[in-house]
């Protein structure tokens, strides 16, 4: 019953590298477009007349926005595929930016970043989408991981180029042209990007009730009516019911929003008015947080990848150094942190972003095809909801404290604290399934593989796992199996 899929694993490939990385590319410019606000904080407040908290608000909607579109962009991939939902997103958060550009008050500045969240949320999870569909399954970590690599080189352009054009011909002419980049990208994703490779489509026998899981006899009836309530909640339902897309998301709830909170508004700020230093030192702090994390994020693919049990041991080992190090900082005697130390922080809030791609490899494996964009939406809800929670409260604490960095960025270690506990409570449930989920799979696949050695183990071995119900042993080869297992299907 496995044959099926194996056949169907995508090959990869220079045509797979090309088409993902289209997608990659529109990445690349909505991450610039969503983090230029983090180097012109303190521009704005000034263009806008704005205290700390109104000056939050422009981040806090964006992520507002795009939390709230995550599980209704996984729906739109799941049922509408790739392309349409880049290019959508790719037209929205290009004229985001645009008004961002051209807006000349606060409230109509506030617009135009909720349009851009709504155009960025389309991006991510079409891309991991992406890597589902042109790659085989055992790659899927480290592409994970490469998307978000290239993630960040989209917050380097802001820091190292846009932060000195703002400065240099002024915030109309810098958010406009950094606009264009926008409809570059837009042309070859239009004229060259497809969802999947020729004969690789996605598992259309699915939603027909084809028995490809154990959802697939309820879903079939959806296939021409997917956009009903009943197909959405059904979605919805069936992803969150898995531990693995629960713990998926609290792992990114965890660990990116200390690095997301510093670098997409308060790092600025807090590197100039609490610790005294020049904006182009600051902009090289934020500069060595992105360096950081694309030098570790294919390190934290590759152990992912090779050893899937180091993947708890990552994220909380990541959440612990970071927790460290923030409270190194803020308790440091005296006003201001020696500049070590801060170079330190820098380097360790660089783990966070790849530590939060270890999510997605807790839900991937456990959801079949036609689940995977709904639940990657609920995963990537996590970080961004932590990041909102936080960038609010710290505007709130600072202009209830007289901008006191050090109880402002207290809240840092209460979300930490709540991710923490979420991880450990449902740890064993989604581990166990996993387990469980490959143990069915492996039987499986014995006969097929060595036909002449175990003749004889083929009947009695198969009933005996055949009446667990059928739909289990089918999401491991459909859903994006664990690397090593995966390894083993390809052979």
């Amino acid at each position: 019953m496995t044959a099926p899929h194996l056949v169907k694993d995508p090959p990869g490939g220079r045509k797979a590298v090309a088409v993902w990385s289209i997608g990659v590319a529109v990445y690349f410019v909505a991450v610039i477009f969503r983090t230029s606000l983090g180097v012109a904080g303190l521009d704005a407040a000034d263009r806008f007349h704005v205290n700390a908290s109104a000056l939050a608000a422009f981040s806090l909607l964006q992520l507002l926005v795009y939390a709230g579109m995550q599980i209704p962009v996984g729906l739109m991939v799941d049922r509408l595929g790739t392309k349409k939902v880049l290019t959508l997103g790719a037209v929205l958060f290009t004229a985001g930016q645009l008004g961002f550009a051209l807006s000349p008050s606060y409230g109509m500045a506030l617009a135009a970043r909720a349009l851009l969240g709504c155009g960025d949320a389309m991006t991510f999870i079409s891309v991991l989408r992406l890597g589902t569909r042109w790659f085989p399954a055992r790659r899927g970590p480290l592409m994970a991981q490469l998307a978000g690599l290239v993630g960040m080189a989209g917050n380097l352009v802001s820091t190292l180029v846009l932060a000195p054009v703002l400065h240099g011909v002024g915030w109309t002419a810098a958010f406009a042209g950094s606009a264009v980049a926008g409809l570059v990208v837009l042309v070859p994703l239009v004229l060259f990007l497809r969802d999947h490779p020729e004969g690789h489509g996605p598992a259309q026998p699915a939603p027909r009730g084809a028995g490809v899981s154990g959802t697939s006899g309820t879903s079939g009836t959806s296939g021409a009516s997917g956009a009903s309530g009943g197909f959405v909640r059904r979605q919805i339902r069936e992803s969150w019911a898995e531990p693995g897309t629960r713990l998926g998301l609290w792992v990114h709830f965890t660990t990116q929003f200390p690095a997301m909170v510093f670098l997409l508004l308060w790092g600025m700020p807090f590197l100039i008015e609490a610790q005294g230093l020049s904006r182009t030192t600051a902009g090289g702090l934020l500069t060595l947080v992105v360096a950081s994390n694309m030098a570790l994020g294919l390190v934290y693919g590759q152990i992912v990848g090779r050893r899937q049990s180091s993947r708890i041991p990552l994220a909380l080992g990541t959440v612990g150094l970071t927790a460290l190090l923030w409270a190194s900082v803020l308790v440091h005697p005296g006003d201001r942190a020696p500049m070590w130390l801060l170079v330190t922080l820098c380097l360790v809030l660089g783990t966070c972003g790849p530590a939060s791609m270890i999510g997605f490899d807790f839900a991937r494996p456990a959801n079949p095809p036609e689940r995977q964009g709904t639940a990657s939406g609920i995963t990537n809800m996590g970080g961004f909801i932590a990041s909102m929670t936080t960038l609010l409260a710290v505007g709130v604490l600072l202009d209830a404290t007289g901008d006191n960095y050090r109880i402002a960025f207290s809240t840092v270690f209460v979300l930490e604290a709540v991710g923490i506990t979420q991880i450990l409570r449902l740890r064993p449930r989604a581990l166990a399934r996993e387990a469980a989920r490959n143990r069915l799979a492996i039987p499986a696949q014995t006969p097929a593989q060595t036909p002449a050695q175990t003749p004889a183990r083929t009947p009695v071995q198969a009933p005996a796992r055949t009446p667990v119900p059928e739909a289990e042993p089918e999401p491991v080869s459909g859903a994006c199996p664990l690397p090593e297992t995966a390894g083993r299907e390809a052979q």
